[in-house]
């Protein structure tokens, strides 16, 4: 047995059917919907399991999200993947527009740039990403973010545009 293969660790990730949370949600303003499963009365998307993601903050155009990356997360280089930091980002930017939406609207992130300030090391603590409604619009919202670690130290930021989508739009 190699050193590598004497050091295998394992995570185990459960979710619920996220199409059934994905009913329920349609029928909810975006506000109510993210505030239900920040508070655990609906379950979260299957993605936030992967990373230990969890609702901190639920406000108006503003959402605050919180992880505690672990080494399941890096990369070949040891630290944990840019990705994770992109898709937090996404997260909070298109949940924060989610919060202005009534029920039955919903977005998508068109466009997102990241920029990455510092590298992210399991065992340092919560990460904290944020995200903010820069403008609010019929069809297209701006929304920015930033992840910061337990120190307060900035991390990377993003900068995203999500498009609204209502029902028999085409």
């Amino acid at each position: 047995m190699t050193d590598v293969e004497a050091q295998v660790r394992s995570k185990t990730i459960t979710w619920q059917d996220p199409l059934a949370t994905a009913r329920l949600g349609a029928t909810m303003s975006g506000f109510d919907y993210l505030t239900a499963v920040a508070e655990g009365r609906v379950p979260g998307p299957p993605i936030a399991a992967h990373f230990g993601l969890r609702w901190e903050r639920i406000g108006h155009g503003e959402v605050v999200a919180v992880a505690e990356p672990d080494e399941s997360l890096y990369n070949p280089i040891g630290m944990v993947h840019g990705g994770v930091a992109a898709t937090m980002l996404d997260s909070v930017v298109g949940c924060a527009v989610h919060t202005t939406l009534p029920a039955g609207v919903g977005y998508s992130s068109v466009e997102l740039k990241v920029s990455y300030l510092r590298a992210i090391h399991a065992g340092r603590g919560e990460i904290r990403a944020t995200g903010r409604v820069v403008k609010e619009g019929s069809r297209i919202a701006f929304a920015e973010g930033e992840i910061r670690d337990a120190e307060g130290k900035l991390l990377a930021t993003a900068s995203g545009t999500c498009v609204i989508t209502r029902p028999g739009a085409a």
